[in-house]
């Protein structure tokens, strides 16, 4: 059964528009790439009609350059510039994605971190509303991403929204990090957008500390908020999360929900990953201590005995809790028995400390200052528990590919760690991981030690929770499912689907 048809007042095809400045298997700098690149394929499975809008950035491959179609090209109006725009079409994974072509915007040697930053997604924002009548397409649905769509529901409010085809459109903004707002001069709003200053350079409107805040204006216009999972919801509504705006999304707190992410679980399958030593799966696990020996000799660690191996495979940044970790290391490793390895880059301190501990320790630490995709895999097959005590996590998709691989984590009770790990309770022996509340390293170190305790003297006891924890369901169709639920309960409060 269509999850569409069942939600869509009159059974229509749902019609959706997701705008993202980022997407795999396109180009990728952090989590809205997977979630772009995963979700909107899962949606049209689903039984929605779904078009990608992004940016052609340079960096984007010829073998996908040459599978596009010229679909449109015209003038776009960015105040009072007229800049080229052309919309190239790729049929992949069953959608259409529409590349955004500016050769002056986006042919550059990084995604973002620009002077005229704002004025390049400000294009992309525009370009996705003009492209509509070329592409012959009239969404029910404009899903924006972070600040860099932000100016959408914006621009929907300042009138694209009267326009034919978008009269009953919805805008729904996702918010996959706080941390990021868009925060510009107020010259961006006439001076690009073409709008009246008076009008939207106002405390109830855009206006953020004298500057102009893209996501603030996007939390106003758009119909509904989302972001990655129900406890970063609920944290951003205080002064601790929600990075100036929380006085505002309490405000709107009445249109805001959290819809957890999922991960690729035909791409993260132990039973098929051909990354690993071995496969295996929840109910032949012979194939996980052979996934553990050998990451420990590709590693030069010790193998046998009861040791513990630990890995923590991350960005090396404030935001992972690497500074409990730095508290706590030595004391960890007093136990000769653990293990720890380490593959992230990231702060010059983080970096630093672990090529020292790894030093120090060798044969028992391993600290890989890179990223590598198979090992990895290999490290998530291999290791016991996973190590991720973020201080604050929007969603996470790391600690659901250790649990999909019988890696057990150890997490702080934040965002969507809170939301995705069971912590174990020993009167019921449930749980699929690890937990602890406070950003405490002394709280961290008590929580490795019980997991190690149970790993080493409850072993049935580990083998149900390891078991528990790869029978979870992290499937982007589940996701999927959540959204297009939010989107059929918006339609039934009055809107409908949009005619061809």
């Amino acid at each position: 059964m269509s999850a569409t048809k069942k939600q869509v007042p009159g059974g229509g095809k749902l019609k959706v528009l997701f705008i993202t400045s980022e997407a795999v298997p396109f180009c990728k700098t952090g989590g809205l790439a997977d979630v772009a690149g995963s979700l909107t394929p899962k949606l049209a499975e689903l039984g929605a009609d779904v078009r990608v809008v992004m940016p052609l950035y340079g960096s984007i491959g010829t073998i996908w350059r040459e599978r596009m179609t010229d679909e449109a090209e015209f003038p776009l109006n960015l105040g009072w510039r007229k800049q080229y725009c052309g919309i190239k079409t790729l049929d992949h994974l069953g959608i259409k994605w529409h590349f955004v072509d500016n050769e002056f915007y986006y042919r550059r040697e990084s995604l973002y971190g620009y002077g005229d930053d704002g004025e390049r997604f400000c294009f992309l924002s525009k370009a996705a509303l003009d492209m509509l009548p070329a592409v012959g397409f009239k969404p029910d649905i404009l899903h924006c991403n972070d600040w860099q769509t932000a100016p959408v529901p914006l621009l929907m409010n300042a009138g694209y929204k009267a326009t034919a085809g978008l009269k009953s459109a919805i805008s729904i903004f996702t918010i996959h990090s706080m941390a990021y707002q868009g925060v510009m001069s107020p010259q961006i709003l006439d001076d690009v957008l073409g709008l009246s200053r008076p009008e939207y350079f106002r405390p109830d409107r855009l206006e953020f500390n004298k500057a102009v805040n893209l996501m603030k204006g996007a939390i106003v216009f758009s119909d509904a908020i989302t972001t990655v999972s129900r406890s970063y919801a609920e944290e951003i509504l205080t002064a601790w999360f929600g990075e100036g705006l929380d006085g505002l999304l309490r405000e709107y707190s009445f249109k805001l929900s959290g819809i957890v992410n999922g991960i690729d679980t035909k791409s993260y399958d132990p039973s098929t990953d051909r990354h690993i030593f071995m496969n295996y799966d929840k109910d032949h696990m012979d194939g996980k201590a052979a996934n553990k020996t050998g990451v420990q000799r590709m590693l030069g660690l010790g193998q046998g005995g009861d040791k513990v191996l630990i890995s923590i495979i991350s960005r090396l940044i404030s935001q992972k809790g690497l500074d409990l970790v730095i508290r706590i290391a030595e004391e960890v490793l007093q136990d000769p028995e653990t293990q720890l390895a380490v593959l992230g880059t990231g702060d010059p301190k983080y970096e630093e400390f672990f090529r020292a501990l790894a030093a120090r320790h060798p044969g028992r630490v391993a600290a890989k200052i890179y990223f590598d995709e198979d090992l990895a895999r290999k490290l998530y097959a291999g290791s016991d528990i996973f190590l991720m005590p973020s201080a604050f996590e929007p969603c996470g998709l790391s600690q659901l590919i250790a649990m999909r691989y019988g890696t057990l984590p150890v997490v702080r009770e934040t965002g969507g760690l809170k939301d995705t790990v069971k912590p174990y309770n020993k009167f019921t022996g449930e749980g699929t991981g690890f937990s602890f509340v406070n950003y405490n390293a002394h709280e961290l170190l008590e929580t490795i030690w019980k997991a190690v305790a149970v790993f080493r003297y409850e072993r049935d006891v580990w083998d149900g929770l390891v078991r528990g924890a790869m029978s979870l369901d992290s499937s982007w169709e589940k996701a999927a499912g959540e959204y297009l639920k939010l989107y059929g309960s918006l339609f039934a409060k009055g809107a409908k689907p949009a005619k061809e």
